[in-house]
Formats: C-alpha cells, structure tokens, sequence
C-alpha cells in the first residue's frame, strides 16, 4: 500500500473540469472508469482491450486533427506495456498531445501485482529520455492544480506521471461495445458523412 496523496477520482475531476470540447483518450480498466465516473461524453474514446495502445491512439488522433486537442489518461501498467510509443511520439512531436499516467505502482487489472514504477521505474525519465522535453512526475495538489489549468490549453506535447494511493472509486462502467465506441466518437468528431466513408 503506498501513501501517496493524490486520489485517483481527484485527480480525474480536476484535469478534466474544463476540458470543452478536448477529446479524451482512456486506458484500459482503472483509468477508463475514471473517465466514466464523470458522465458520459461522445468525445471520450473508451480503450476496454487494448493494453499498450492509449497513446499511440492519441499520437492518430493529434496528426489527423492538428485544431483538436487530445488528452491520453492511462495507467502505469498500460504505459509500461506501451513504451515504445514513446519515441515515435517524441519523434513526431504533435503539439497538441497530453499524456496522463496514472501511476499507483499497481497492476489492477491482473490482481495489483506491483508494476515496475514501485521498484523505482521513473516514467517520466523515459519519455524525457525519448525527447519530450515538456516530461514531470507531480505527487502534490498543488502541483495538480497548476496542471489542471494548463492541461485544456494544450500548446506542445507533454507528459505528466502522476502518483496516485491505492483507493478506488466505484466501478463506473462505461459503454462496452466497441464498434458503437468507434463510430459515436467518429460521427461527433467528423459528422454524419464521416460514417459513410
């Protein structure tokens, strides 16, 4: 059990507050019920089963809609999976990205198996590392709230590891169908004609 100050549902509530019509790309289990658990949005793009792919999903998004902003919220052990979407982020550099982690140094989905940010896996040195320079780790409300006013004004692509505790919200589940996924958020993105292509 870590003592971190964050809650996850805090945390949720207050990057997403104001995001206007940003579009919100979730990982898979926790990170996607957090997302949920603030209503329903045809601009979020729930990610039920494919672990490792939130950011990459982002990274599409942000160069096919360069006048949209994109928020990726994912977890530790989603990112873990998905590290090497990293440098082909970095390397593309889409300056209206955000990556979220999530980081409770747990697998939750699996039985909260600790992931490797526990032993010391700083993630937010990685994607430094891979050339986002825009790269932190915060663990503070203080440092939350200044990105919670930054977060919906997305001017270059960053990356932000948060440490969250161990607490649960309850379980919000989302829309589970993922061709309705697809094509609701396809329509309110494109339009109606969009779904005849």
């Amino acid at each position: 059990m870590n003592n971190y100050e964050l809650n996850r549902r805090y945390v949720i509530s207050e990057l997403l507050k104001n995001r206007k019509d940003n579009l919100v790309i979730n990982g898979l289990g926790g990170t996607c019920w957090d997302v949920a658990s603030l209503g329903d949005n045809k601009l979020n793009f729930y990610v039920w089963g494919g672990m490792g792919n939130a950011s990459m999903i982002g990274l599409g998004l942000a160069l096919s809609q360069p006048n949209k902003k994109i928020i990726v919220v994912t977890g530790d052990g989603e990112m873990l999976m998905g590290l090497g979407s990293l440098v082909t982020i970095a390397v593309k550099k889409p300056k209206n990205l955000a990556i979220v982690v999530f980081d409770n140094e747990l697998y939750g989905e699996t039985g909260n198996q600790k992931t490797h940010t526990a032993y010391g896996v700083d993630l937010s040195e990685i994607a430094m590392g891979s050339g986002i320079k825009n790269s932190k780790i915060l663990q503070s409300k203080t440092d939350l709230k200044i990105l919670s006013e930054d977060i919906n004004q997305i001017n270059e692509l960053s990356f932000t590891q948060i440490k969250i505790n161990n607490e649960l919200g309850e379980t919000v589940l989302p829309i589970r169908e993922g061709p309705y996924i697809k094509s609701r958020f396809r329509e309110t993105l494109l339009g109606k004609e969009a779904l005849l292509e």
